[in-house]
């Protein structure tokens, strides 16, 4: 009897899932697609994955919900099926979800990574929206945030050893510590003692924050005196906390300080981007220069001339001769350097030369060529031009005969 029972229960599982696939429809979206609904029930928006490429490094993707209702429920992930099995769950029992993306109308999607969007509809009066997918290909926050954690972790040692630096961060964190101290506040109101009272006082406070964190800017314009006023006092008081204890002097508490704000500036530059292998490549090279700057530099170079190698320039008949006269001279120089260190054997020496008093002379000072030597070498460069020069004679008498 069970088993019949299990077997009942599974068929019609499968015949409620199919008429709910047979029902609800599913739209694949690029960038710039629309798509309008007028029809009660739920509807999934996916979007394949794109090809990763390092010009796409600061791309992102955002699906807008335009509609004037707040009577929906949005379900998010990978697979369509995965849409349908949340959506399965919520129909069946009543669920409490503190962070609910039913009020938001604009949803980050990971460019690189399959991802759909479920939006269910039960009233056919307010069932009207449009969907629309847009793309941008450089997101100027993923670009301002990466260039921001590259500075806060090449400077964290200047900064945990800054005043200015310390007392900055202790008015923001006194002003923060302050508004968190008042949503406990407020959670403490509610009436506590058992196990049940407790989870829920903890779950109104987190409601409060979520409320004033979602409907900050409408507080600041509406509040505007009392929002400056509160963070005027705030900040005051925190300077004056940050000024009795004074900035830090402890070497080891500077050394955490720095370490704390390096790994901030790499978790920046590693959630600056969808493209996360991207990313986690830029905090490998940022921790490679900033420990080995000239090892780094020096491997960059030479992988640099090896991709792009150097064109060679051909050198001309003159930058010849300069160049042969200068690395001759280069060369006698180092000899004589040679030959008048330690290193050299000089009794070695002279029994290898045919001439061992000109090698003396040329170890005091004279030249390495005799007056002989520099008469025959100039006499033989002038023959040489006056063959070249009879050469051409002959080819233009040639070139006038024809």
């Amino acid at each position: 009897m069970m088993k019949w029972t299990f077997i009942c229960l599974c068929l019609f599982q499968c015949v409620y899932t199919r008429l709910i696939l047979e029902d609800t429809k599913i739209y694949f979206l690029k960038a710039g697609d629309t798509v309008e609904n007028n029809n009660p029930g739920l509807k999934i928006y996916c979007h394949n994955a794109s090809s990763k490429y390092l010009a796409h490094i600061w791309r992102t993707m955002t699906m807008h919900l335009n509609t004037n209702s707040d009577s929906y429920v949005l379900y998010d992930g990978k697979t369509p099926e995965e849409i349908y099995q949340k959506h399965n769950e919520n129909q069946r029992s009543w669920s409490f979800n503190l962070f609910d993306t039913k009020k938001h109308k604009q949803l980050k999607i990971n460019p690189f990574e399959n991802m759909c969007i479920g939006v269910h509809i039960d009233s056919p009066i307010v069932s009207g929206y449009i969907m629309n997918l847009t793309e941008t290909r450089i997101n100027v926050w993923n670009l301002t945030m990466m260039i921001i954690g590259i500075i806060i972790f090449w400077y964290a040692y200047i900064l945990s050893r800054n005043s200015l630096f310390y007392y900055a961060c202790g008015i923001i964190f006194g002003v923060t510590l302050s508004i968190i101290f008042l949503i406990y506040i407020a959670g403490k109101f509610i009436p506590r003692g058992k196990i049940m009272y407790l989870m829920f006082a903890a779950s109104m406070s987190l409601y409060l924050a979520q409320v004033l964190w979602e409907n900050t800017h409408l507080i600041i314009v509406q509040y505007r005196e009392w929002v400056m006023w509160y963070i005027l006092v705030t900040s005051l008081i925190s300077f004056l906390l940050c000024y009795r204890f004074g900035p830090v002097t402890n070497k080891r508490t500077k050394q955490i300080i720095q370490w704390f704000l390096q790994l901030m500036g790499l978790a920046m530059v590693y959630n600056s981007s969808h493209f996360y292998e991207a990313s986690f490549s830029c905090c490998i090279v940022l921790v490679l220069l900033y420990n080995f700057p000239k090892t780094a530099f020096e491997r960059g170079k030479k992988c640099w001339q090896i991709v792009f190698p150097e064109k060679r320039k051909l050198l001309s008949e003159n930058q010849y001769r300069q160049e042969g006269v200068r690395e001759t001279r280069k060369a006698l120089k180092e000899l004589q350097n040679y030959c008048s260190s330690p290193e050299c054997n000089p009794w070695k020496t002279v029994l290898k030369l045919k001439d061992p008093i000109r090698f003396a002379k040329f170890m005091e000072g004279d030249p390495h060529l005799s007056k002989y030597e520099i008469e025959k070498h100039e006499e033989e460069e002038i023959s040489k031009i006056f063959e070249k020069n009879e050469y051409t004679d002959d080819d233009d008498d040639d070139d006038y005969s024809y």
